[in-house]
């Protein structure tokens, strides 16, 4: 039989999505049943799709035959015991793993105390880094004596980008308590399933899609009476919040995004209080840190917060430095350069499809844009033609891009030309491992660690990286080994001047616009349409923001 086509809509930009199905069963009759087993089926054996694809982006081709050379043993390749392993350009330093994650980015307060810490870009409304300290506290009280949340319970934040997600999130590591994310745009059956595997007590919303939530758990909105109103929260928590007194273990967890890792369905990641703590350090922290930001800038926040970029780069990020972070809740092109121009943002952290909204607004030339020093781009890789299209806009800033993947904590390498003393950096790399972290590529069929210039797995081993997928110990097998390392199903390689670059992907997982699309997930919902015998999820490249569709 065939099957038509499937539109699907990003969550974010309201972009098209087409998938198509092939016209023959695969004998997979249970989704289940095709870990470790399922081979994608090659474009060109399945139908036409309904639209002829754009050539497929340019990207770094797979590097010639490994030839040894003297400089390939340079200081950070270590060649230990028949293993290739890699560190990052700059030196390890001191991170105070043993500070829960909340007094670790307010680590400096007394310093920016009244600086801006918060601006709602909605409303106009700045809170100082006093206030949202004060705020996060008289949150946690509020959870502990309005809704008895205690050490080691979980809420989920179902929030678009706003000072409220900050606040709870902060809370939460006061109690130590867990955060799980979620996407406001999910629909009741994903938002239930969430629920009820991360035994989430509390869900922290707006008024709209409180509707959503069928589960039986206690719902606080922020801007409606229909439920426990989020002001309401903070007012139970008093003046001057008494706290429980909880001991925090730095190997507790503190958030709990899901991902789909490498195959399967979404799973939630364990990510300790140490974990994020030096995800945080490796970026902003020490003399030359990696990411230079300062507490000068004014960091844009659009990215939405439930995602782990965002999360740790941007607002975990700004925390620690003292930086302002400018709320967006959605993102419009013309509403985020009119406030760039207002607010005169310094960082503005994209990915592929906002880099190439703002290349191709004929509306650019209006505003002043000048500000902006530094262009982040992750979640998806970039082209060099996009980098080129938005240097030309951007003149004045630094683009480069990092890597990360959620269970590694989540950065893996960063651009060296963010750093406050920079490096040369080449067109198309993700940057160069992290810090106080360690790098292998390894082939895959042998598990074998290969030299520079060599093209294979990518692993990533430090105490950044996530304590495991909640309640499924065999995933966690299949995707962390024992001696540490995170595989992490990419395919890339590291060249003489240690940069990292991304050819391909093992794992059983569509990237589009900077989100995950997990095929399994997308073939039971169509499998569970009584006129399919058979579904497969295949990806198609998309030009300009290398991922797929």
């Amino acid at each position: 039989m065939t099957c038509p086509p499937v539109l699907l809509y990003h969550h974010l930009t309201n972009y098209p999505c087409i998938f198509n199905l092939p016209p023959t069963p695969l004998n997979y009759p249970n989704p289940g049943e095709r870990k470790n087993k399922r081979k994608l089926p090659l474009p060109n054996t399945h139908p036409i799709p309904l639209f002829l694809p754009p050539p497929p982006p340019e990207i770094p081709p797979f590097p010639p035959p490994f030839q040894a050379t003297a400089a390939m043993e340079s200081q950070n390749n270590h060649h230990l015991d028949d293993e290739f392993i890699f560190r990052s350009k700059l030196p390890d330093i001191y991170i105070p793993q043993h500070l829960p994650l909340h007094s670790y980015c307010f680590e400096n307060i007394s310093q920016f105390a009244d600086k801006p810490c918060l601006i709602d870009g909605a409303t106009g409304t700045t809170h100082t880094y006093a206030d949202v300290e004060l705020a996060s506290r008289r949150v946690a009280a509020g959870l502990h004596n309005e809704l008895g949340i205690q050490q080691g319970d979980v809420i989920m934040l179902l929030l678009h980008n706003s000072p409220e997600f900050v606040f709870s999130f902060l809370a939460a590591s006061h109690l130590g308590a867990v955060v799980t994310t979620a996407n406001p745009f999910y629909t009741p059956v994903e938002i239930a399933k969430q629920i009820a595997a991360s035994k989430a007590k509390v869900v922290i919303t707006h008024s709209n899609f409180a509707e959503k939530i069928k589960s039986e758990v206690k719902i606080v909105t922020i801007d409606d009476a229909l439920f426990l109103k989020f002001s309401d929260l903070v007012k139970g928590g008093g003046i001057d919040p008494i706290l429980p007194a909880v001991k925090i273990n730095p190997d507790d967890v503190v958030a709990l995004p899901y991902s789909s890792g490498t195959t399967g369905l979404p799973k939630g990641v364990m990510l300790t209080h140490r974990g994020l703590v030096t995800s945080v350090a490796q970026q902003v922290d020490g003399e030359n840190p990696n990411l230079y930001f300062h507490r000068d800038d004014v960091i844009l926040c659009v990215l939405p917060l439930f995602h782990i970029y965002s999360l740790n780069s941007i607002m975990l990020c700004g925390l620690r430095v003292g930086a302002a972070i400018l709320i967006m809740p959605k993102f419009e092109i013309g509403a985020l350069m009119g406030l760039v121009e207002r607010y005169k943002v310094t960082i503005a952290p994209f990915v592929p499809p906002i880099v190439l909204a703002i290349a191709k607004s004929p509306e650019i030339d209006r505003y002043d844009l000048s500000s902006i020093r530094m262009v982040m781009s992750g979640a998806a890789p970039m082209g060099k033609e996009l980098e080129d299209a938005v240097r030309a806009k951007l003149p004045n800033a630094t683009l480069g891009q990092g890597y990360g993947m959620t269970e590694a904590g989540p950065v893996l390498s960063m651009c060296l030309a963010f750093a406050k003393e920079p490096f040369d950096i080449k067109s198309g790399a993700c940057g160069t491992v992290v810090r106080n972290a360690e790098m292998k590529i390894v082939d895959p069929p042998t598990g074998t660690s290969l030299p520079r210039n060599q093209a294979g797995e990518i692993c990533i081993r430090g105490s950044q990286i996530m304590k495991g997928y909640l309640n499924d110990p065999e995933a966690t097998a299949n995707t962390m080994d024992k001696e540490g390392w995170l595989h992490t199903g990419d395919i890339g390689y590291i060249d003489d001047d240690s940069e990292l670059f991304i050819v391909d992907r093992l794992k059983e997982l569509i990237k589009y616009k900077g989100f995950q699309v997990a095929p399994a997930e997308l073939e039971a919902m169509l499998l569970a349409h009584p006129n399919i015998s058979d579904a497969a999820v295949v990806p198609v490249c998309c030009r300009f923001g290398q991922d797929e569709r």
